[in-house]
């Protein structure tokens, strides 16, 4: 059997496989609510043989969302249609994950297609929040710092919205610490001047971020994992990098996090990244092998073999696929092929699961 397609097990949820859809903005959203939109194209992935699928970043807060058009965990009235969508992707047999998220100073923009700048509140934009009250660009509006009651509001909506997609019956739930976003923004100490506890040294700046696991755990099962997406470096000297990702991720284990999803970048704007194949993929690896913590990797991974190998020489217990999941929502399906391996394909679709497939 590939080592892609061996089962991993978290506490009581044992996953079919490796393959996990990478939580992927959609922007489709009307005031949170997921629409026929999620369910189609969440749905379409568990279909194709993802063995855990997950939701994009969902806020915590109406301003935590990163465009008006973002996905929300942030009413009851929301928990409905996820748990149509969850109800759909366990029928493919696949387990269903939920990214919680705050945007922070990255709140309140445009949509990608729609040129991704500032949205005024008189435009249905917002004044966003952040550790300060620098913006991330000078096309990013400015946020307002949060005062230490803010913080603790922050922390009991991550808790709120927890219960919220436990309701709605996900299996997993990831912690967004990464990209930029709130968490991270008091991770990094380029973005992150407060002089107060959350801020200044180490353990101010990795406070908020204890503080929302604290929050997710208190409040999700014991039986079933907590993710964390990390940004393991911010790719600029002086800022978060990782060392300090390792040394967070020793306490996120003893806190009862089960993987360290590794990502990278987001925190400013002014770096230069060199992209290639696979290149997030040793954060994984160090990580994994360094606060002894299961991981995950993501970023552009695209072939079987690719996969198979991070997996196999131990790098990442799993690989994230985002991209390559939009290009080809059968793509677990397809790498089991290539790589000699058999899975179940969905009835509906074995007249095309090969050569000889009787029609009927």
């Amino acid at each position: 059997m590939p080592h892609l397609f061996e089962p991993l097990a978290l506490r009581s949820l044992t996953l079919a496989h490796r393959v996990v859809v990478s939580p992927m903005c959609q922007y489709s959203s009307v005031d949170g609510f997921s629409t026929d939109w999620h369910l189609v194209h969440l749905g379409s992935r568990a279909v194709g043989g993802a063995a855990l699928v997950f939701t994009e970043a969902a806020a915590v807060t109406a301003e935590g969302r990163i465009s008006p058009q973002d996905l929300g965990v942030y009413d009851d009235r929301h928990v409905e249609g996820l748990e149509r969508i969850v109800r759909f992707v366990h029928s493919q047999g696949a387990a269903a994950g939920i990214q919680l998220a705050h945007a922070g100073r990255k709140a309140s923009t445009a949509r990608p297609w729609e040129g991704g700048r500032a949205v005024a509140p008189a435009d249905g934009g917002w004044e966003p929040v952040g550790p300060t009250a620098a913006p991330f660009s000078a096309t990013y509006p400015v946020p307002r710092e949060l005062t230490i009651t803010e913080i603790a509001d922050v922390v009991a909506a991550f808790r709120a919205a927890a219960t919220r997609a436990r309701a709605a019956g996900f299996d997993v739930a990831e912690i967004h610490a990464a990209h930029g976003y709130l968490i991270h923004e008091f991770l990094s100490p380029l973005v992150n001047t407060r002089t107060d506890e959350y801020g200044g040294s180490y353990d101010n700046r990795v406070r908020l971020c204890l503080e929302v696991v604290d929050a997710v755990r208190s409040v999700w099962p014991e039986n079933l994992p907590v993710f964390v997406r990390l940004s393991a470096t911010d790719w600029k000297e002086g800022g978060w990098d990782i060392e300090p990702s390792v040394e967070l991720a020793r306490r996120l284990r003893d806190r009862g996090v089960d993987l360290v999803d590794c990502s990278s970048g987001g925190a400013v704007a002014d770096v230069k990244i060199a992209v290639g194949p696979g290149y997030q993929v040793a954060f994984a690896e160090r990580i994994r092998r360094e606060a002894g913590i299961a991981t995950g990797a993501v970023g552009l991974i695209t072939d079987p073999a690719q996969a198979d190998t991070i997996v196999r020489t131990g790098q990442a217990d799993c690989v994230l696929l985002a991209r390559e999941l939009l290009r080809d929502p059968y793509w677990p399906l397809h790498a089991a092929q290539a790589l000699g391996h058999v899975v179940p394909w969905p009835k509906q679709y074995v007249r095309a699961a090969g050569p000889g497939t009787p029609m009927r």
